[in-house]
């Protein structure tokens, strides 16, 4: 049996276990009383806290049972927030604003304070400290510096930095700016990165060492070569002592290219050598950075079900998990480094997807992994789906991303992007990217429903059911992997590959045939079939030369240096050791595409499987 045939049978006797445990609070009076009393303990200790209308709520919300049997149910099958197995929360408050000393509110033109006279409440006005918006904001466009203007265009209002960086096309595949063929391509879609002074120039102005900033850069099949050359960066601007503090993420999650994206530029087991080098590395250099984020969202965009989205993330997960331990990485050194990525739509299963996948993760990786509990965590990022935008009647969009942000905190997501209405058309405008990042605070700053009280909307006898059936069929799905001999094996056999896709065109025939209401398409539609006027956004030509025009002067510069040190790489890859520290050295000198040139030239290229 694999691993991901254990984890399948670790859910399952945990399962057991808590009704196990629910019979036994029943008849073992003890047992009962001692439920009871941590239950009612716990009750006693939960802070009140007061709406602006004056109302006042506790900061956590639990349901009211008073019965051992559910008790225990509770505790063991969901946890209280921050607690094993975590259904929900992976921290024990989420996006709550800070408690006050004194809460006051008004009252017949009156600010009157709990529990102290009117004349102390003024220290409810003070300023209080903020917890870090989970709110992720997402750019990339044209070149280096036109991508750093969006940024601090968005971060203006920020008191948090959390930037998502995407990258133009050839950026993606390894292949430099001045490559045959690209040049229409320079900046499209994504920012062109080609060198260290490239990245130089993306974050310009912001403290990448600073707690308040982090990074996340969605790139995959060259993944290592540009955390090297954002490590570079970094040091060239604060010096080599900023490495332990850099934060923040990179995608680099080969089994998802493969399944869905295809932006894989190494064979695989080449491709997952240099991603495992990079664990290796950043997890006993870097500890505040992620360096995978195993990515179910490419999935769910490539056509998947919500299920199979979350069953191949969760297996993905799992396989590097069984990859990086096989390095002889501690499980609890690379465990609290892993962090997870999926989309958030409009499907009834949403209501409860990245909350059974939370408890699955936790399960899986305390049973079968040995993990303790920070790596135990199912750290999320979550992204509105991309795939719901619809150019018919676009301004909709808003309307549809509004609906699956509350789905997405609903499920208590670690940190959110919102997309932009007018996506189905071109890279955001300035407009539309501001009213997306607008959503998300209207929802968490302005609106109460997720500032005052934890669980203020779990536990519903729907969300149980979605929870169940969830649950059920991603182990479904697991046992299916394991039956063709695991994740590599379902992989090479083009399982999910077939899987989703067979997913996408059932998904289309629905829209067409109407079975999937799609509001503006195919119901009630005005019959207006005119395309919007939406300004596109485009590279000019004198930027894509500009951009070429710095490679060859990099290139020129660096000659000499570029030579021995790709020499020196192509040396550390042929003997098997970990070639991070030489990518280190060769993202200083060296072009992204010289360098997975130069690695191509040694492992060879991806060739899709038939």
């Amino acid at each position: 049996m694999s691993k991901l045939g254990q984890v399948v049978e670790s859910i399952e006797n945990y399962n057991k276990f808590v009704l196990d445990q629910v019979k036994r609070a029943r008849t073992d009076k003890q047992f009962g009383r001692e439920l009871l009393g941590r239950w009612n303990d716990t009750k006693a200790k939960i802070p009140v806290t007061r709406t602006p209308t004056g109302v006042p709520l506790p900061r956590l919300a639990l349901p009211e049972i008073d019965e051992p049997g559910e008790i225990a149910r509770y505790l063991f099958g969901e946890g209280l927030p921050g607690e094993f197995p975590f259904l929900n929360g992976a921290y024990r408050e989420m996006y709550l604003e800070p408690i006050r000393e004194v809460e006051s509110f008004e009252k017949n033109g009156e600010t009157v304070a709990a529990g102290v006279s009117p004349a102390k409440s003024s220290k409810a006005r003070q300023p209080l400290p903020q917890a870090e918006e989970p709110t992720r904001l997402f750019s990339g466009l044209m070149l280096a510096e036109d991508t750093n203007e969006r940024f601090h265009y968005l971060t203006r209002h920020q008191r948090t930095h959390r930037l998502s960086t995407a990258f133009d096309g050839p950026t993606l595949y390894g292949i430099d700016s001045d490559a045959d063929g690209v040049f229409g391509k320079i900046g499209e879609g994504g920012v062109a990165i080609d060198t260290v002074e490239d990245m130089v120039r993306l974050y310009d102005g912001f403290d990448l060492g600073s707690p308040n900033f982090s990074a996340s850069m969605t790139i995959s099949g060259p993944a290592p070569v540009i955390m090297a050359m954002y490590i570079a960066a970094a040091k060239r601007r604060f010096g080599p002592k900023v490495i332990p503090k850099l934060r923040g993420t990179i995608q680099a999650d080969i089994f998802k290219e493969v399944q869905a994206q295809n932006e894989t530029i190494f064979p695989i087991e080449a491709s997952l050598r240099f991603l495992t080098d990079m664990v290796e590395f950043t997890t006993q250099e870097m500890p505040r950075w992620y360096p995978i984020s195993i990515s179910g969202y490419h999935i769910g965009e490539a056509g998947s079900t919500p299920v199979q989205q979350a069953a191949y993330t969760l297996s993905n997960g799992f396989a590097y998990a069984e990859m990086f331990a096989a390095r002889g990485i501690p499980v609890d050194q690379f465990g609290p480094r892993l962090s997870f990525f999926l989309d958030c739509g409009l499907d009834a299963e949403y209501i409860a997807l990245a909350r059974v996948s939370r408890r699955i993760w936790a399960i899986g990786m305390r049973d079968v992994f040995g993990a303790g509990p920070r790596a135990q965590l199912f750290k999320l990022h979550t992204q509105t789906s991309g795939r719901s935008l619809i150019a018919a009647e676009f301004k909709n969009n808003l309307t549809r991303t509004a609906a699956e942000l509350v789905l997405a905190y609903m499920n208590a997501t670690n940190s959110c992007h919102s997309n932009s209405a007018d996506e189905p058309f071109t890279t955001p405008s300035e407009e539309w990217i501001r009213l997306a990042a607008h959503g998300q605070a209207i929802l968490l700053e302005e609106s109460g429903i997720f500032r005052h009280t934890m669980n203020m909307l779990s536990g519903s006898p729907g969300m149980k059911a979605v929870e169940r059936a969830v649950e059920a069929a991603i182990l479904d799905e697991f046992r299916e992997i394991e039956r063709l001999g695991g994740v590599l094996a379902a992989v090479e056999d083009r399982y999910q590959r077939s899987q989703i896709q067979n997913a996408a065109h059932r998904y289309e025939q629905q829209i067409y045939n109407g079975t999937r209401p799609i509001i503006g398409l195919n119901r009630y539609r005005d019959g207006d079939n005119d395309i919007p006027e939406v300004k596109l956004a485009r590279t000019p030509r004198k930027k894509q030369q500009l951009q070429v025009d710095r490679l060859a002067k990099f290139k020129k510069t660096n000659a000499d240096k570029a030579k021995r040190a790709l020499d020196k790489l192509a040396d550390v890859v042929g003997r098997g050791e970990n070639c991070f520290p030489a990518l280190l050295e060769a993202a200083e000198v060296c072009s992204l595409g010289q360098i997975t040139g130069r690695l191509q030239e040694v492992v060879g290229r991806f060739r899709p499987m038939v």
